[in-house]
């Protein structure tokens, strides 16, 4: 006899095991290999297609007194994280208040003290703030990864960039966050990287590459700097720029040995220096070593292009 099918409301994410009566799921259909057992009392559909909000969203729903907190809200919210973390796919919950620490398998618990706005819901899901978030993971990463993820929460760019988007929070919401908890756990170092975030950086490696010509001494290049055409309309769209020189900065990832992407890069840079400017691209392993090879790239660069100062075309601003 074929087993009865599951109901098609069952959740495209985990669930509480208390919730299946509402979802039409029999004892006996919960027990299905279809549906793994997540953790105590929490259930999730073998094949499940859902966010990652929809995956996690279980954990806060068995306790209305937890959220996700540290990486588990980093991952929903899209906030950079350390190589450790990334790969660090424990489920981080957060109880607020001087009760204790949630316990349960696959989970770090935390106890933690929120202030008015640092617990939310988006999509369904209790979590941290972008910036309460971005607070809690100082105490588990360098200062060069703090940074990194505060650039990714105040990365914005306008309607006329290829890829437009909102900033999850400002400088000075990061800012705030810090001034509230000046006790708290990675507090210095949430500080001290908070000097270094900057807007207009789309990813870590992009990160990387800001601080590594930074701590060689080089001078800061210019995120969100855009070059015109010669009719004044936007053109390029530099990862970094050195604007005085003309240097465009273009991190290439992994992505762009793909034969589509290479085309796209080389279209982009035929565009560049016919503006006027030098392209320096800048690869993965450019960022690596005790000498990154990305510092001689660019002082060569900025060598060479002191030579032009004196040009006095007025495209590609």
């Amino acid at each position: 006899m074929s087993r009865t099918p599951m109901p098609p409301q069952l959740p495209n994410g985990s669930f509480p095991a208390s919730a299946a009566e509402t979802l039409g799921l029999s004892q006996k259909q919960l027990r299905r290999a279809g549906i793994v057992t997540l953790s105590r009392g929490l259930r999730l559909p073998l094949h499940s297609k859902g966010t990652v909000a929809e995956h996690l969203r279980g954990y806060a729903e068995l306790d209305p007194d937890c959220c996700l907190s540290h990486g588990s809200a980093a991952r929903i919210h899209g906030i950079s994280l350390s190589v450790a973390l990334e790969e660090d796919w424990r489920i981080h919950l957060a109880r607020s208040g001087e009760r204790w620490k949630p316990r349960r398998r696959n989970v770090v618990g935390h106890q933690l003290t929120f202030k008015p706005g640092e617990v939310m819901e988006l999509d369904g899901v209790r979590l941290t703030s972008p910036a309460r978030t971005w607070l809690d993971l100082a105490q588990l990463m360098s200062i060069g990864d703090v940074v990194a993820a505060g650039d990714s929460i105040v990365v914005e760019h306008g309607e006329n960039h290829p890829r437009p988007r909102r900033a999850l929070a400002t400088i000075d919401d990061l800012r705030a966050m810090v001034a509230a908890h000046p006790g708290m756990r990675g507090v210095r170092k949430a500080r001290l990287a908070l000097d270094l975030v900057r807007v207009g950086a789309d990813s870590p490696q992009e990160t990387q590459m800001r601080l590594t010509l930074l701590h060689a001494g080089l001078p800061e290049p210019t995120l969100n700097h855009v070059i015109l055409n010669e009719w004044g309309a936007a053109a390029v769209w530099p990862d970094a720029a050195y604007v005085k020189e003309r240097i465009a900065l273009q991190y290439d990832g992994r992505h762009h040995g793909e034969a589509v992407q290479y085309q796209r890069d080389i279209k982009r840079q035929t565009l560049t220096e016919r503006l006027g400017w030098r392209e320096v691209r800048v690869h993965h392993e450019d960022l690596l070593g005790p000498r990154p090879e990305v510092v001689d790239k660019v002082r060569r660069a900025r060598s060479t292009r002191r030579e032009l100062a004196p040009d006095a075309r007025k495209i590609g601003v």
